[in-house]
């Protein structure tokens, strides 16, 4: 799963050579603002076929954060 959002996130932002493990954080290490933060989630929806709620984005501050959720939603 991991893998999956790594090769999504270095496409959004067209770095190839970025380094992201579930440490990672969206703003401060990716330099993401909050709308870069909603489209790569709109492409994470596609890709795992799922739907992320508004209220549980807002809770996405890691890679991990995201891992977890989609972990947990897609038991």
């Amino acid at each position: 799963m991991i893998d999956r959002l790594q090769k999504l996130v270095r496409n959004y932002t067209h770095n190839d050579e970025l380094e992201i493990t579930e440490d990672t954080v969206f703003f401060m290490d990716l330099g993401l603002d909050s709308f870069d933060l909603v489209q790569i989630i709109c492409e994470i929806e596609d890709e795992f076929d799922v739907e992320i709620p508004d209220k549980v984005l807002k809770n996405f501050t890691t890679v991990g954060d995201v891992v977890s959720y989609l972990e947990k939603k897609l038991k």
